[in-house]
């Protein structure tokens, strides 16, 4: 019986020790961080609510939100297009493709993204419309007018900054997707080229039907991830005059004095934006391991 007695009491002592063990773990792995970011948006959404002075300043910030989202978007599509060939040229076996995309990305690599969207702005684009304006009156004069005369009429100040924003932003984050998609594709394992070209592949199609679909699920969370960095990013194009959020701030702030109203309202904007992104890439990721085990 005392047998019975001990043996129950060190199978209760084991299951208090397992429940205490579990409510550390659920402690431990609960999303605080998300907890305290939710907190620091609520604030704020009270503060917009009940304060006019944040009130005005959210519905004057808030109307850039659209060219915010629309110049990320273009932009990054743009980009994973560019970084995709680039990041091909990176493992190509083509020694002009190869070196033609290494230089390409130890460029802009190699530059501030600041400084990356003045030079392609101010310079790279007024200078490409030069060059297709020269192209124009080449054409008139060898007589093919339906092709030249709308290359001849065009000028830089019909390239809006908004245009050259997009531009710059694309040429900068190609180059880091390039890298993404290099590493991707290297990723895959060199028998799985070998056993497409075994199956009478040409290179292209077993990099199009094969290596290229592996790649891309293995790196879909880091492009996500860059699309993050992208968003962010996109307010140093208020530089330029760009009316996004971040320009709308800084005229709001500079005619009223109110820096914490428009700042604080700002920057909670991106958090926001931001912490929604993160928690999408993050159920991606999730997704991919599942099914990838």
């Amino acid at each position: 019986m005392a047998l019975r007695d001990s043996v129950t009491e060190r199978q209760g002592v084991l299951l208090q020790r397992t429940i205490k063990n579990r409510i550390k773990e659920k402690i431990s792995l609960f999303p605080w961080w998300l907890v305290a970011i939710g907190m620091i948006i609520a604030i704020t959404l009270r503060l917009i609510t009940r304060s006019p002075s944040f009130t005005q300043a959210f519905s004057i910030i808030r109307a850039g939100i659209g060219v915010t989202v629309t110049i990320t978007l273009i932009a990054y599509g743009i980009s994973l297009v560019l970084g995709l060939v680039t990041g091909l040229g990176r493992v190509s076996k083509n020694v002009v493709f190869n070196n033609i995309a290494t230089f390409y990305v130890e460029i802009m690599r190699g530059i501030p993204l600041l400084v990356s969207i003045f030079f392609i702005a101010l310079v790279l684009v007024p200078g490409a419309v030069d060059l297709i304006a020269l192209i124009g009156d080449f054409l008139l004069e060898s007589g093919i007018n339906f092709i030249g005369r709308p290359l001849a009429l065009l000028d830089n100040n019909a390239v809006s900054m908004s245009v050259r924003a997009v531009v710059a932003l694309s040429i900068t984050y190609g180059a880091f997707s390039a890298e993404i998609f290099r590493a991707g594709i290297q990723s895959v394992k060199t028998g799985q080229m070998e056993a497409a070209r075994s199956q009478g592949m040409s290179y292209g199609q077993a990099m199009r039907y094969v290596i290229l679909p592996q790649a891309i699920r293995n790196v879909l969370p880091a492009i996500g991830n860059d699309f993050i960095a992208m968003l962010k990013d996109s307010s140093l194009v208020s530089i330029l005059g760009v009316r996004d959020i971040t320009q709308l701030a800084r005229i709001y702030a500079g005619h009223s004095f109110r820096f914490p109203e428009a700042y604080t309202t700002l920057s909670v904007m991106y958090l926001t934006l931001t912490v929604i992104l993160s928690l999408f890439v993050k159920m991606i990721e999730r997704r991919i391991s599942t099914n990838g085990q």
